[in-house]
């Protein structure tokens, strides 16, 4: 099987963390990395849940921009700047 590189950058301190477990767990990042893309490949998607949090939909982030707008306007109550859409 030929060989090819990827370079990914990460966070210096999360590059530690993941040596370090890797480590003493007894592979390397690179056998960590295989291991997720043979795991991806084999299952058809990404083998662990990826969830978005709520709060940040597009949604209710314009509602936020809104009524931020409006309480800087002066325009909301303070019951109003709580109650979601």
């Amino acid at each position: 099987m030929a060989l090819a590189t990827m370079s990914i950058r990460v966070d210096a301190n999360l590059k530690r963390q993941v040596e370090e477990f890797c480590s003493d767990v007894g592979m390397n990042p690179t056998t960590a990395v295989n291991l997720f893309f043979k795991t991806m490949i084999r299952e058809n998607r990404i083998p662990f849940p990826i969830e978005r949090d709520p709060f940040y939909t597009r949604a209710n982030v314009e509602h936020l921009r809104r009524s931020i707008a409006q309480a800087e306007a002066g325009k909301l109550t303070q019951h109003e700047l709580i109650e979601v859409d």
